[in-house]
């Protein structure tokens, strides 16, 4: 049994009518040819694969960042946050997390805190790994205010083959480390746009984990003079 939930997981209810899709469709491929039935099969499979829900252990130390999404990542660099969250103008340092389409797409929020913002904007469909696709492609993006005050944003970007970004939390939710919070259709990218002074501890090209693999960590607080025994 352990063996076998290595390769079968759950999948999330979003999966649900897309499987039930692709495998009609394979009824009547088998009846036109069971060769290009079979390759259905496998459409099926992939399909009900794509929207695996798998659990994940995510670090508890208070601070970290853990990533939002399956896959590679594929960009470092400084950039403002989405305009529409409302935040401050100063350049973040913006880490890129790209999914293909055998990635896991649950998304999973990076750190605890409450949801200060959700923002919707329409837009084109480039390819998910271009640097162009966090300013022109339709995006979703979520402030998240940490207790300590400090605010981090994470943006779900659709990309060449995604068309459906789903969101499953509104303004004022109270989230945890590694919580599910979205996922993207077939292909994607998600953005986290790390606190001033906030350094990531990944490199491009790096695989991370949804709601494991650690980010970055948040500095340690002083808190005040120590006496020493």
């Amino acid at each position: 049994m352990q063996m076998l939930g290595t390769f079968i997981k759950p999948m999330h209810p979003e999966g649900t009518k897309f499987v039930a899709i692709f495998a009609t469709a394979t009824l009547g491929l088998f009846l036109l040819s069971p060769v290009v039935g079979w390759i259905g099969v496998g459409l099926t499979i992939w399909c009900y694969y794509f929207f695996r829900d798998p659990k994940r252990i995510t670090p508890t130390r208070p601070g970290l960042i853990v990533s939002p999404a399956d896959g590679i990542v594929s960009l470092i660099e400084p950039a403002a946050p989405p305009a529409e969250l409302g935040m401050a103008e100063t350049p973040l340092t913006r880490v890129s997390v790209f999914m293909s389409v055998f990635n896991c797409h649950v998304n999973r929020t990076p750190i605890a805190g409450e949801i200060t913002s959700v923002a919707y904007r329409p837009g084109k469909f480039f390819n998910a790994s271009l640097d162009k696709a966090s300013a022109d492609n339709e995006r979703n993006s979520l402030c998240i205010r940490m207790p300590n005050g400090q605010e981090l944003a994470v943006v779900q970007i659709a990309g060449l083959v995604a068309r459906r970004i789903v969101c499953f939390v509104t303004p004022d939710a109270q989230m945890q480390t590694g919580e599910r919070f979205g996922l993207i259709r077939f292909g994607s990218r998600l953005d986290v746009y790390l606190p001033p002074g906030v350094s990531p501890l990944v490199s491009i090209g790096q695989t991370m984990i949804a709601g494991e693999t650690v980010l970055a960590e948040m500095p340690v607080e002083d808190d005040g003079p120590r006496t020493e025994l």
